[in-house]
């Protein structure tokens, strides 16, 4: 059953980026050309989903667990390190240069567009190698300690 639900939100979740247009990477990357063929659409789509996810919390954490879980899975961490500011800017400039976030790429899979397949590629060598760095530095220091 959890796998239903999990199939469903995500299948509303890529109905909801083909809809608003942020499977097109043209569309995303005229939001931020401000001085030329400037598009604000993203940032309405943004704002609504800021607004749902709003009010979607303080009903969903006023429950005591969640449905197909034990817990909710909430961060617990709330300082900025290195790795989540440089992850964050990594982020932004590949959002910038490719018009894709994995969010809107994953649904766009569907068009068949090569630099869509090209992007994922890229995605999924940049998490393997984000990982096998982590590892390396976490031996790293383990053998310091």
């Amino acid at each position: 059953m959890k796998l239903i639900f999990s199939y469903l939100c995500g299948l509303i979740f890529g109905v909801g980026i083909a809809i608003s247009g942020m499977a097109n990477p043209a569309k995303v990357l005229n939001f931020f050309d401000i001085s030329g063929t400037w598009d604000p659409s993203l940032a309405f789509v943004m704002g609504g989903a800021l607004i749902v996810t709003f009010i979607g919390y303080r009903f969903v954490l006023k429950r005591p667990a969640p449905t197909f879980a034990e817990t909710f899975q909430l961060p617990t961490r709330s300082d900025l390190d290195l790795p989540l500011i440089g992850g964050s800017a990594v982020f932004g400039v590949g959002w910038g240069i490719a018009g894709f976030c994995p969010g809107g790429a994953l649904p766009a899979l569907g068009t068949g567009r090569s630099e869509v397949f090209i992007f994922v590629a890229a995605l999924l060598v940049g998490i393997i190698a984000a990982k096998a760095l982590q590892a390396i530095l976490s031996n790293r220091n383990q053998a310091q300690a």
